[in-house]
């Protein structure tokens, strides 16, 4: 099962996480004891993206996946920051409301951009680190107007579920090989609305989500974390070998993995490999 628990994040936006696992029954409202593990979505994504994941994590610890601002069942302010700042200080929040730290934070592309600048910021929150598919190096303004470009050419809205696990998973320019994997992770992400289905984010906050650290690069960043942290990519994602093995170079306690036969979404396109390569890391630094 898994119970919403409402966080308190940056500027007072109200953030949904997810506890995954059954409460303690003599006090169902008391949080388990830590060990525990966060887990952070990408761009676009949603806490439920880690429901597997979250209920094999949740067998020996606590496992709790944020739904980020923008993202999911958290607020949606057209007003509010959707800063690299705003993002880190919404995970800390979670894991000083929860009472999950130090835990391990679990971060997927940009989820995982904001648990490095988290284990940089706050060394006494995170315990341990697991980095999948994203990249350290600034990827520049063309890449951001393929992105503009790509929102804009998404056929919307939807007739059904079905056309939109097939135009993610299928037609869309950018898939090279079909993917129904793919086409289910944004089915996730749609509602129902009266003249079809759309996506449950606002595609333009999420253009303002990823300006805010395309330009840059994060090396710096990267160099400042000081806990046990696990670089993983899919053979087929968007963060290449050899920028990786840099990335665990740079990382004072770095490790390597790599998942055959997965693209940018490693946990939905091979989650028994996912599992295998992120398990141990966990138990080991957990001690569990």
């Amino acid at each position: 099962m898994a119970r919403r628990i409402d966080v308190t994040g940056a500027g007072g936006v109200r953030l949904a996480a997810w506890e995954f696992g059954d409460p303690p029954k003599d006090d169902p409202n008391a949080p388990v004891p830590a060990p525990g593990v966060l887990l952070l979505h990408g761009l676009m994504g949603r806490a439920s993206h880690w429901a597997s994941t979250a209920r094999w994590l949740s067998e020996r610890r606590r496992a709790v996946a944020l739904d980020q601002r923008g993202h999911g069942q958290s607020e949606k302010p057209p007003q509010a920051a959707y800063t690299r700042e705003a993002y880190v200080e919404d995970a800390e929040a979670a894991l000083e409301q929860l009472g999950l730290g130090p835990a391990v934070v679990v971060g997927h592309a940009m989820g995982a951009l904001t648990g490095w600048q988290l284990a940089a910021k706050r060394p006494d929150l995170v315990s341990g680190l697991v980095i999948c598919d994203m990249r350290a190096s600034a990827l520049g303004a063309a890449s951001q107007r393929e992105w503009a470009d790509w929102f804009r050419s998404w056929p919307l809205p939807f007739a059904t579920l079905a056309d939109v696990r097939k135009w993610f998973g299928e037609d869309d320019p950018w898939v090279e090989r079909p993917s129904p994997a793919r086409g289910a992770f944004y089915a996730e992400v749609m509602h129902e609305s009266p003249d079809g289905w759309r996506p449950v984010f606002d595609p333009q906050q999420m253009l303002r989500s990823r300006e805010t650290w395309v330009y840059d690069a994060h090396w710096e960043e990267l160099a400042q974390v000081r806990c046990p942290t696990l670089v993983l990519r899919g053979l087929d994602g968007e963060l290449g070998r050899a920028e990786a093995q840099e990335m665990v170079r740079v990382l004072p306690r770095g490790q390597y993995a790599e998942v055959a036969d997965a693209g940018h979404l490693v946990h939905y396109d091979r989650p028994e490999a996912w599992r295998a390569a992120v398990e141990p890391f966990v138990d080991s630094v957990l001690g569990v």
